[in-house]
């Protein structure tokens, strides 16, 4: 069987660009076609399987890839693929839009539909920093790629979500079925301690709707000890104010992070995630967490088990989550054993049975005669 990967772009370490390194584990030989590489920020991958487009060459493209958004379909539609047999794409963009022959099955593991285009747009034009001239120019723009984004849908073969809440949004605007694979956490990095330090903590990329704003505005009340973890451009705003009992502790590796989360009371989650990688690193590290109850959190955190929800998504909704939590009450062992269902190594299992058995179906399918009458 011969496979190819094909991935929107590698521009940034967040959890599509780790489904896509499991996938290239998964399968070492296959190359991975994306529209660009930069190769300062991500260097997981072996130079000589990766296939960039034309764009690649275009000016200020690592650093400015929005500017090239209405190429980026006509860039996907020129990869030729027509030597292989299976086509996997991990995508919340352009990839699943690549042209395929009648004889290669294409399965599309799609992180999300695209939030500019579809549920996000009105918010993420609003928040761009450009000026009001190039921003009147915009929704037509993703007017435009909207409807190449719906079309490309139809050269899917099977689409993979990576959580219910992901199959939901798939079938909303694309009118499509898709099956269930979660994607893969490093487990393994992180271990229980038995000691608990007096702080909790919160992080990831910082962006507004991580909802880290809302974290800073409860814990400013509260005045309990919190760290937080990461960068973005939301750092300044969120360190202007905060009190003294928040404590920015920047970009860390995930040996320092281990760190951080097996001594913390708790992992605060107070955003909407279609999935979430970091609430299940904190289970892997045996520590509960206390999340916004919607989106994957709701598949991933057990209420009582490990962790515990907030309804509203608000500073004060938190406040009274936290201040009823009581860090003593939880089970290390349990919280990892619930962890450990979201490993690679099950990501790699699963996705791998799954691809074989879409393949066999398809093949099977090719060979029947088909009468015309």
């Amino acid at each position: 069987m011969r496979l190819a990967l094909v991935h929107d772009y590698l521009a940034q370490d967040g959890g599509a660009e780790r489904v896509l390194k499991a996938m290239s584990e998964l399968w070492p030989e296959a190359p991975i076609f994306l529209l660009f590489h930069d190769k300062t920020k991500i260097k997981d991958f072996p130079a000589e399987n990766i296939r960039e487009s034309w764009l690649s060459k275009m000016p200020f493209i690592k650093s400015h890839f929005q500017w090239y958004l209405p190429l980026m379909p006509t860039a996907t539609e020129r990869f030729n693929l027509s030597d292989f047999d299976v086509v996997v794409s991990s995508t919340s963009g352009f990839a699943k839009g690549v042209l395929t022959s009648p004889n290669t099955l294409h399965i599309s593991y799609c992180h999300t539909p695209a939030r500019y285009l579809w549920s996000d747009t009105h918010t993420y034009v609003a928040d761009l920093p450009y000026n009001p001239a190039v921003k009147a120019l915009l929704p037509g723009v993703i007017s435009r790629l909207r409807l190449w984004d719906k079309m490309s849908t139809d050269r899917v073969d099977h689409f993979v979500a990576n959580s219910a809440t992901v199959r939901y949004r798939i079938n909303k605007y694309y009118r499509r079925e898709s099956d269930i694979i979660f994607p893969p956490t490093d487990t393994h990095l992180f271990s229980p301690s038995a000691s608990v330090e007096d702080y909790f903590v919160a992080g990831g990329r910082l962006v507004p709707y991580k909802r880290l704003d809302m974290v800073v505005q409860a814990f400013n009340r509260l005045r309990y000890p919190l760290k937080i973890f990461g960068t973005g451009p939301e750092l300044e705003h969120l360190q202007k104010h905060a009190k003294p009992n928040i404590e920015f502790v920047g970009r860390i590796s995930d040996e320092a992070k281990g760190e951080l989360l097996r001594h913390a009371k708790a992992f605060i989650h107070p955003q909407l995630e279609d999935f979430g990688i970091t609430p299940v690193e904190t289970m892997a590290a045996g520590r509960p967490v206390i999340a916004y109850g919607e989106g994957g959190a709701t598949e991933t955190v057990v209420p009582g088990e490990t962790g515990v929800f907030f309804q509203k998504q608000s500073w004060e909704s938190l406040l009274d989550a936290v201040l009823h939590f009581d860090h003593t009450a939880w089970n290390s062992a349990n919280i990892k054993s619930q962890a450990e269902k979201f490993s690679v190594a099950n990501f790699k299992t699963n996705l791998k049975q799954y691809v074989d058995n879409r393949y066999e179906e398809f093949k099977t399918g090719l060979s029947q005669p088909v009468l015309i009458q």
